[in-house]
């Protein structure tokens, strides 16, 4: 399931293990029920490489399979995110890939905070788009 590859690649130096053993795909498809609506999905030929979900304007999740990071999947997808009225998303603050991704399609950094995530406080950033 690319949630759960997805997750786990992005995520590997930020939570702990136990965390990231616990998303699986048991845990994305509770989790998706009833979201599917706001579910954005690319593909490459036959094949889905990743994902969004949005909801009221923010970007909750943006995942791409870990083998198809940099081909453009995740670019389309957000370009399609702020064509239907994207205008903000959180992220791990220590989630530099992510980062640098939103700040090169122009997204702007707009507070640091934290919050509880996964039983500890856990540091995020939040941003928008105009």
């Amino acid at each position: 399931m690319i949630a759960e590859r997805s997750y786990r690649a992005a995520f590997a130096g930020i939570l702990e293990q136990d965390v990231l053993m616990g998303r699986d795909a048991a845990y994305f498809a509770e989790r998706f029920t009833g979201a599917w609506e706001r579910m954005l999905v690319v593909q490459s030929g036959e094949a889905q490489c990743g994902f969004l979900l949005m909801n009221n304007g923010h970007i909750d999740m943006l995942f791409m399979d870990p083998d198809a990071n940099g081909r453009g999947g995740g670019a389309h997808l957000l370009r399609e995110a702020e064509v239907r009225g994207a205008k903000s998303l959180e992220c791990f603050r220590d989630n530099h890939g992510a980062r640098r991704f939103y700040e090169r399609h122009g997204w702007r950094l707009t507070r640091e905070y934290e919050r509880e995530f996964a039983g500890r406080n856990r540091s995020f950033v939040f941003y928008e788009k105009e």
